[in-house]
């Protein structure tokens, strides 16, 4: 107990269909990017133009059909217009879907019972947000220093073990034509309560991981700048007591 397989993506933009899956064995010879785990989470950018709706059911149909995993997270991103303006009807779809969880500014916790009953080092909590600061009016966009941002990150429980946001904080894995384009207020927080996992995307060209010693930082992004299936999913054991990682 206490080690966890978890698969990290993000910023997919429609082109799910590329990833080689259990469900899509017709790419003979090629091992699977989705090995299946315990978790594996989405950190936003499902939808590419964002407005038709379709984009997201064909989503959560090969999200819900992934079965190689026992629980499945996916947060918004930038991108994801449709769920932003039609949030009733977009959580009313989501309901028909059972094998995937949502999270927008929200918790949940994957608990495991010991012998007496409770084996609370075993619990993770889980954390999922789609805000990023202002990039041309695209969704979930704040103003970059704005009372509002803050908000939404003054949201998190300190005991989160594992923060799903689609941008980055500000000075990890953030770097495009070579500035640094992260969340300064995101950092601000992450630096207060220190998760032991931080996954995100958003920023196609900061792909990749690092350990700053206390957070583990994954940007999962897929896709490069130019849109095209270049980096893999991110498949990692984590001991979430000892917060180690090996990667897969």
């Amino acid at each position: 107990m206490g080690k966890h397989k978890i698969t990290f993506i993000s910023d997919t933009h429609g082109k799910h269909d590329q990833i080689v899956t259990n469900k899509s064995l017709r790419k003979n010879g090629l091992p699977l990017d989705l090995p299946g785990g315990d978790i594996l989470i989405h950190a936003g950018d499902f939808m590419n133009s964002g407005w038709n709706e379709m984009e997201a059911i064909m989503f959560f149909k090969w999200f819900d059909s992934i079965d190689n995993y026992d629980t499945k997270i996916f947060i918004a991103g930038n991108h994801d217009r449709w769920a932003e303006n039609n949030p009733e009807e977009f959580k009313g779809i989501l309901t028909g879907y059972k094998t995937i969880e949502y999270l927008q500014d929200d918790w949940m916790g994957i608990y495991y019972d010991g012998p007496n009953g409770d084996m609370p080092e075993e619990n993770i909590r889980i954390y999922g947000s789609p805000w990023s600061p202002y990039f041309y009016n695209w969704a979930f966009n704040l103003p970059r220093q704005g009372v509002e941002l803050q908000e939404k990150w003054s949201k998190i429980p300190d005991n989160t073990d594992i923060l799903i946001c689609h941008t980055m904080p500000w000075g990890h894995l953030d770097i495009t034509d070579n500035m640094m384009v992260g969340c300064e207020l995101l950092r601000f927080r992450v630096d207060e309560f220190k998760p032991k996992i931080f996954v995100g995307g958003h920023i196609h060209s900061g792909y990749g991981y690092k350990f700053d010693g206390h957070t583990h930082f994954f940007n999962a992004a897929i896709l490069n700048n130019s849109y095209r299936y270049t980096n893999k999913p991110m498949t990692i054991e984590w001991d979430s007591i000892a917060n180690t990682v090996d990667f897969l």
